[in-house]
């Protein structure tokens, strides 16, 4: 057996994890279960156990199991493979430079903190992960081969949760905690220890393990294709994803084949009940929803709600009873709407922030880099133009193509348009009970679909954040803007205080990581709210343009979403100014 056998901690010497192993074994008795997401925080033997599942995967051809790493800075071309730039100088002619799919074919691929990776590659690596063949249509490449593999991600939710959507494209989920007994703790060091004192020897001692955990393994998979499923246990799996409310059908797909699984790993040739819940957590710990309410899960890079502090503080948000001084009646408090039951109130119609913008001439590309008329986005194809800057990563097959082959080009370097820049606007929009009078919050919400209509013929994404009632909640997590939203608009209540801190705390923590997923990503955020909270605004800098829309439609203003405009350097529009004369 080669070095890289024992070059990481055998599989079965770790203590302890028996769940994630299980999850592992299965998706490497059937990778087409679609692979498995380990969710944990440091240090809960993750990377251990996802790099020692090769030294017990089955060989091929008497080859050790491959195990590919993919790196967050890595790109679709080191990923999906591209033009052999050798063979065009060299040889004249185009050909396919394999990428890291390719060599991971019969092994595993492992992405660490996959929530970090950008969205992009994730997408194409679940694609590759389900089909077991990656089809490359790229820079005069035309190629297939396959990529059969077992797909292990890891993250740590204090990082940011992935978006829903590819959460639920992985086949299996394990959430592992880092709480161990005194007894584990001690077992766990004193393997580490001897491990590090004699790595050869440490694996020799397991040897005979792992090559009965590796033929176990093998056996299963050759047992598959005998092994049955009853109609009547299909149903069950049916019943029980429809009771978890889960999305589409890809639950119930995943659950037979990781029953079936665990029907061959246990050496029978037909699923039980037993093979059914053995892996039913496994299956639908990321997808199970609550019933339909209006306000939904957190996007994916907002923090869990176990780690949100609590609601804000006396002196950043009065509390129902404390006043409020105004100069137009010295009684009137915010806490008066502390205690209030959430209310309806359907969307209505509002001029678009774009007219305001332009009606006030705001010099701001804040609405119009992404809105504006007549402005197309996207780079240069060819060349430069005289007096702009290059930008854009460097097209290769199109500059060895106006160079003939020769290098270096003689013929000015191409470079990839930006056709696939990604648009986010994300909405903070204020549900407390404040904005319920004269009809505000309906009013809000007609800006909401104003912007999600614009967003929506510029195939951009949009995310709502709503905070009231003492809590901050996504509304609305990340997607492509929806042909029509005034329906989930209409279903938005609102009531309670304004935790309007918070919100800027979680949205702006949302923003850094997806940022730091995408570099280029372009943010255009607004903040719809009357600003009825205690306390100044902080004075701090926002990722992307951020528009302040003042909700407050009083005689006499308070004027404390002006101030957070000013502090935060927004624009700042005044709702009324939206409103149809």
């Amino acid at each position: 057996m080669a070095d890289v056998m024992f070059s990481n901690f055998p599989f079965t010497a770790v203590a302890g994890q028996d769940t994630l192993k299980l999850a592992l074994i299965l998706s490497a008795i059937n990778p087409r279960i679609g692979g498995v997401l380990i969710a944990g925080p440091r240090g809960s033997a993750k990377s251990t156990l996802a790099r020692g599942l090769a030294g017990v995967m089955p060989q091929h051809d008497a080859l050790d199991t491959p195990f590919v790493t993919l790196p967050l800075g890595a790109t679709e071309d080191r990923l999906l493979g591209s033009l052999d730039i050798d063979a065009v100088l060299n040889d004249k002619h185009v050909r396919f430079q394999p990428g890291l799919l390719a060599k991971a074919d019969q092994g595993i691929l492992y992405v660490d903190e996959v929530n970090l990776l950008p969205d992009s590659l994730v997408d194409v690596l679940l694609d590759v992960s389900a089909s077991g063949v990656n089809r490359v249509e790229r820079d005069g490449v035309s190629h297939e081969h396959k990529a059969r593999f077992v797909l292990v991600g890891t993250m740590n939710p204090e990082e940011g949760e992935l978006r829903p959507q590819l959460k639920d494209r992985f086949g299996l989920m394990v959430s592992l905690s880092n709480q161990y007994s005194l007894e584990e703790r001690v077992q766990i060091v004193r393997l580490r220890d001897e491990y590090d004192q004699d790595p050869k020897g440490f694996c020799d001692a397991f040897k005979y393990k792992q090559r009965n955990l590796r033929q176990s393994i093998n056996q299963a998979k050759t047992r598959l294709t005998k092994i049955k499923c009853a109609d009547a246990l299909r149903m069950d799996i049916a019943s029980r994803c429809q009771d978890a409310n889960v999305d589409g059908v890809r639950a119930d797909i995943v659950w037979v084949r990781a029953a079936v699984a665990h029907a061959a790993w246990r050496g029978t040739d037909t699923v039980s009940i037993d093979d059914v819940q053995a892996v039913e957590e496994f299956v639908l710990a990321h997808r199970r929803q609550q019933a339909q309410t209006p306000k939904s899960s957190a996007p994916p890079s907002s923090p869990p709600p176990s780690s949100r502090r609590p609601p804000e503080s006396k002196q950043e948000e009065a509390t129902p009873g404390k006043s409020l001084p105004s100069p137009q009646n010295e009684s009137e408090s915010v806490g008066e709407f502390g205690s209030m039951p959430p209310e309806l109130q359907t969307t209505q119609d509002v001029l678009g922030l774009s007219t305001a913008l332009f009606s006030e001439a705001v010099v701001r590309p804040s609405l119009y880099g992404s809105f504006g008329a007549g402005k197309q986005r996207g780079g240069n194809q060819g060349g430069t133009r005289q007096g702009k800057r290059q930008t854009g990563a460097i097209d290769m097959a199109q500059t060895l193509r106006s160079s003939l082959g020769q290098w270096p080009p003689q013929q000015l370097v191409r470079r990839k348009g930006r056709e696939g820049k990604v648009v986010l606007h994300c909405i903070l929009l204020d549900t407390s009970g404040s904005t319920l009078s004269d009809q505000t919050f309906a009013k809000a919400k007609g800006v909401v679909l104003d912007i999600a209509e614009r967003a929506y013929l510029q195939r951009e994404r949009i995310s709502i954040l709503g905070f009231g009632g003492e809590q901050v909640d996504w509304l609305l997590p990340q997607v492509r803007a929806p042909h029509s939203i005034r329906t989930q608009l209409d279903a938005f209540t609102a009531g309670g205080g304004t935790p309007i801190h918070q919100a800027l705390e979680d949205a702006e923590r949302y923003l850094a990581q997806v940022k730091h997923q995408q570099p280029d990503l372009e943010v255009y955020s607004y903040i719809l709210t009357d600003g009825r909270v205690t306390g100044a605004f902080a004075n701090q800098s926002w990722p992307g343009q951020l528009t302040v829309v003042d909700t407050e439609l009083a005689s006499v203003k308070r004027g404390r979403a002006q101030e957070l405009a000013q502090a935060m350097s927004a624009v700042y529009i005044p709702l009324s100014n939206l409103l149809a004369p």
